[in-house]
C-alpha cells in the first residue's frame, strides 16, 4: 500500500495513527516534495457525510491558523472518500508520551500552555474544539500541537447540535456534554483539565483499577462523582480544582488557563517588607538549572565559612549574636563589588528555595526576629527563574526581578530590592522591599 498515491501527488507511506474517526497516514508530497500527514476519515454516524466532516475540520483549523494547531494545507475528494492533507509533525500524542511514566507539573504545564493558547484563539473565533485529549496532542520539535478538529463546532455551524447527540472521547468529556447537554468553550476548559490529569498521573481520569472503566461506566462517574484530586499537582493542583469544577460558570476562561500555565500571571503590587523574596514554579527549567548550576560552588564556600565559624550560645554564629539592623557592619578590607552583590543574590535565591533553613542563615538576627513566616513563604513556591539583577556596592543593596509560581494565582513576576550588610566578610540581609515586577 505504500505505493498508492491520493490526488495523484500523494504518495502513502505508513499509517502513523488511527482512531475512531479515520486513519492518518504520512505522505510525501511530490509536487512540492515535502512530507506531509493524510488523515482519510470514516464515517460517523450523526455527523453527516465524510466530505462535510472533513470540509469542518478543514475549514476551522485553516481559520484558527495558530502555530500550536496543526496546518491543514488541502482538502482533497477522491473515489476512496475525503482526505485531509495536513502538517507532519515528528513527533508522538501526548497519550503515547506519558506510557512510559507520568509527567512533572512543570513538564505538564510547558506542553499544554501553547495548546491553552490556541483554545484561547478558537474560543475568541466562536469555535468550540470539543474533543481535547492526550491523543489529539502532538509533542513534537517544536513543542506541542492540538489537531483534530473533526467534531469542533463554530459559532454558525448548525450540524453538530442535534440534541441528546454525544460526541467527544468520554473520559474527556466535560459534565454538562456527558449527561447530553451542548459542549461550550467552558466544555473544552473541563477536558483541557482532564488532560492534564492523564499527564500527571500516567492514565485517564476517572479510571479504577478495581472497577469498570468501559465508557458507560467512565461517563457515569464523570456526571455524579466529584472530579479526581491529584496529589503531585503540587502548584496546578488549584487550576486543576477550578478547571474541573462541575458548574461550568466556576471554570476559569481558557485565556486564564494558559496564563496559569504559562507563567504569566502577576499578583497584584505589594510594597510591605517581605521575608527576602519566594521561588518560583512551572518557569523555565533550563534557565532556572543554570542558576543553580552557577550557585553550586558559592554555596559551598558559604556554608563551610558558616560551620567554621564559633557559634554562641543559642546556636547562631557568634559574630551575627549581636548585630541588629541599626548597628554597623564590621570593615571589610575591601569593599563588595557589584559582581559579588549580584552574585550573592543569585545564591540566595537558589539556596532559600532548596534548603529555607539555611536561606534563613543567610538574614541578620534582627531580620530573622521580623520573618517569623519565612519557611511558609519559601515551601510553598519552588523553581525560582532569576530574569536580571543590578547593583548598588555604594549602597549595599542588590535588586533582582525573578518569577515564580504561587499556588492559586498562578505565575508571579516581583522586584526584590535586597538590603545588605557584610560582618566579617561576610554578606548578610538586614531587610528586604519587594514590589509587582
Amino acid at each position: 500500500m505504500t505505493s498508492q498515491r491520493v490526488a495523484g501527488r500523494y504518495t502513502l507511506e505508513r499509517e502513523i495513527g488511527r482512531g475512531a474517526n479515520g486513519a492518518v497516514w504520512s505522505a510525501y508530497d511530490e509536487v512540492l516534495g515535502r512530507r506531509v500527514a493524510l488523515k482519510r476519515l470514516g464515517s460517523a454516524s450523526g455527523l453527516g457525510s465524510d466530505a462535510v466532516r472533513a470540509e469542518r475540520e478543514a475549514r476551522l483549523a485553516a481559520q484558527l491558523g495558530h502555530p500550536s494547531v496543526v496546518a491543514v494545507y488541502d482538502l482533497v475528494t477522491t473515489d476512496g472518500g475525503a482526505w485531509l492533507v495536513m502538517e507532519y509533525v515528528d513527533g508522538r500524542a501526548l497519550s503515547t508520551v506519558v506510557r512510559d511514566a507520568p509527567l512533572s507539573p512543570d513538564d505538564a504545564a510547558a506542553l499544554l500552555a501553547p495548546v491553552a493558547d490556541a483554545l484561547a484563539q478558537a474560543h475568541a473565533l466562536g469555535i468550540v474544539h470539543r474533543d481535547v485529549k492526550p491523543s489529539n496532542i502532538l509533542a513534537g520539535p517544536e513543542g506541542a500541537k492540538l489537531t483534530d478538529f473533526g467534531i469542533a463546532r463554530g459559532s454558525d455551524d448548525a450540524t453538530l447540535t442535534r440534541t441528546g447527540l454525544v460526541t467527544g472521547s468520554p473520559a474527556y468529556l466535560a459534565p454538562e456534554v456527558a449527561t447530553g447537554g451542548h459542549a461550550t468553550p467552558a466544555s473544552d476548559v473541563w477536558s483541557l483539565g482532564a488532560t492534564l490529569v492523564h499527564l500527571l498521573t500516567g492514565r485517564p481520569p476517572y479510571h479504577r483499577d478495581d472497577r469498570d472503566n468501559g465508557p458507560l461506566a467512565v461517563v457515569y462517574r464523570i456526571a455524579h462523582e466529584d472530579p479526581p484530586v491529584v496529589p503531585d499537582a503540587e502548584w496546578l493542583g488549584p487550576l486543576l480544582a477550578r478547571a474541573m469544577a462541575k458548574d461550568p460558570q466556576s471554570r476559569p476562561a481558557m485565556a486564564e488557563v494558559r496564563d496559569h500555565l504559562a507563567g504569566t500571571a502577576v499578583v497584584a503590587e505589594r510594597t510591605t517588607e517581605l521575608p527576602a523574596a519566594p521561588p518560583a514554579r512551572g518557569g523555565n527549567r533550563s534557565r532556572a538549572g543554570v542558576v543553580a548550576a552557577a550557585a553550586a560552588v558559592v554555596v559551598v564556600l558559604v556554608v563551610a565559612v558558616l560551620l567554621l565559624r564559633p557559634d554562641g550560645d543559642d546556636g547562631t554564629p557568634a559574630a551575627r549574636s549581636t548585630a541588629t539592623s541599626s548597628s554597623p557592619a564590621a570593615p571589610s578590607p575591601t569593599a563588595p563589588t557589584a559582581d559579588r552583590l549580584t552574585t550573592f543574590a543569585q545564591e540566595y535565591v537558589d539556596t532559600a528555595h532548596s534548603d529555607p533553613a539555611q536561606g534563613f542563615a543567610m538574614l541578620t538576627p534582627a531580620y530573622q526576629a521580623a520573618s517569623p513566616g519565612y519557611a511558609d513563604f519559601w515551601g510553598a513556591m519552588r523553581n525560582p527563574t532569576i530574569l536580571d539583577v543590578t547593583a548598588d556596592p555604594a549602597a549595599m543593596t542588590v535588586t533582582y526581578r525573578y518569577s515564580y509560581g504561587l499556588p492559586g494565582k498562578g505565575r508571579v513576576t516581583e522586584r526584590v530590592t535586597l538590603r545588605l550588610v557584610e560582618q566579617d566578610g561576610v554578606l548578610l540581609i538586614d531587610g528586604a522591599d519587594s514590589a509587582a515586577g
